[in-house]
């Protein structure tokens, strides 16, 4: 049996020749799949949004075999106006995944973000009672679950309800206007309307230690009354320097601890430290810097195949880095590559950093030569 070690020193080698390498592998069958590799293992899914799946058919059909709704499932996208409904971006979704033999997962049905301000208030612009936001919450999420009844594996139900600096419940209106219990009404609602579907609690900066056990006891309380909690979402927009491997660890074996499954959401590595705000990649990525970033997703992939007993599904935030939400959005003002896919679709060292988790160095060299 290779050692540690040594099987990392092999890798930091392969990815270093591959840098090169992958700038002129071909999109096709030379290069292998990423959902064939890890089958058995876990489910390999990306966040998509419609006109996305119309530029990058041919990398989500052939590389992922779950899809996530980026955006076109949260509340403001699919319920704009008190009685309007807008699924024509989600249904586009679901019907791709049905048609490419695909699981769907629904984001996100209670989020303090992304909620039209009338769900919160009356026609005067005060805020409605408790009884009122609760009967929108009911409503809202059995006609978006109920519509896709069997057809959606599993919603995430609440998303950031833990406030980053308390370690307690976000003071948002949700909390304010209904009360801490808003969080088991939410999972509650999501079970009548598909008894079938995996729910889960679905959260950020899970490997820092208060975060997570916060997370870690909102979860075991719901359990502990009764609530159906599926699965908890761990989301990875890391990056280059952090987390450390061994509060990935952490993490994934306190929350599976709980008994319940594990889903790695939202991934995707920025090669700038959080505290950096340059943007000094504009021009292109160097070669050390893509090296990091390969091994740092080498890393990862390492430890989620040694907890592939618990871990149910690894889902990037994006495709290609083109699509990428750290490259649009508003506040970004930089360039970065946080995926395995570079601007024109192609893969790019980091990708092959993951798929030699899985092939021995031969295996890769042999395949990206044919």
């Amino acid at each position: 049996m290779t050692s540690g070690f040594v099987r990392r020193a092999t890798t930091a080698c392969v990815v270093a020749a591959l840098v090169i390498a992958t700038a002129s592998a071909a999109f096709g069958d030379d290069v292998p799949s990423l959902k064939d590799l890890f089958e058995g293992k876990f489910l390999v899914g990306c966040a998509v949004s419609r006109s996305g799946l119309l530029l990058n058919d041919q990398l989500i059909s052939k590389h992922f075999n779950a899809v996530t709704a980026e955006n076109s499932m949260k509340w403001e996208s699919v319920h704009p106006w008190p009685d309007t409904y807008r699924f024509i971006e989600a249904d586009a979704i679901v019907d791709y995944a049905e048609k490419n033999g695909m699981v769907v997962i629904g984001h996100t049905l209670v989020w303090h973000q992304q909620t039209p301000s009338w769900v919160f208030t009356d026609e005067n612009g005060r805020e409605v009672t408790r009884e009122v936001l609760l009967e929108r919450m009911r409503e809202h999420i059995h006609t978006v679950v109920g519509r896709y009844k069997g057809r959606v594996r599993g919603w995430d139900v609440v998303n950031e309800a833990i406030d980053d600096s308390t370690g307690g419940l976000r003071n948002t209106p949700w909390r304010r206007i209904i009360g801490d219990d808003y969080i088991e009404w939410a999972f509650r609602f999501a079970h009548e309307a598909d008894p079938d579907a995996e729910l889960y609690y679905n959260d950020y900066s899970t490997t820092d230690p208060k975060k997570r056990e916060a997370i870690y006891n909102l979860v075991k309380g719901l359990i502990d009354k009764g609530i159906r909690v599926d699965g908890i979402g761990m989301q990875g927009h890391w990056d280059i320097q952090s987390p450390s491997e061994q509060n990935i660890r952490y993490a994934i074996e306190r929350f599976a601890s709980l008994g319940v499954r594990v889903h790695i959401t939202e991934l995707d590595v920025s090669v700038f430290p959080w505290s950096d705000r340059s943007n000094k990649y504009a021009n292109g990525l160097p070669e050390a810097v893509e090296n990091v970033h390969a091994a740092r997703y080498a890393m990862m992939f390492r430890v989620f195949q040694d907890y592939s007993d618990v871990i149910e599904r690894v889902t990037f935030w994006g495709i290609t880095d083109a699509g990428s939400w750290k490259n649009n959005y508003p506040v970004a003002r930089r360039t970065d590559y946080p995926l395995l896919f570079d601007r024109q679709g192609q893969p790019k060292a980091a990708f092959w950093a993951v798929v030699n988790t899985v092939l021995d160095s031969a295996d890769v060299v042999q395949t990206i030569s044919q």
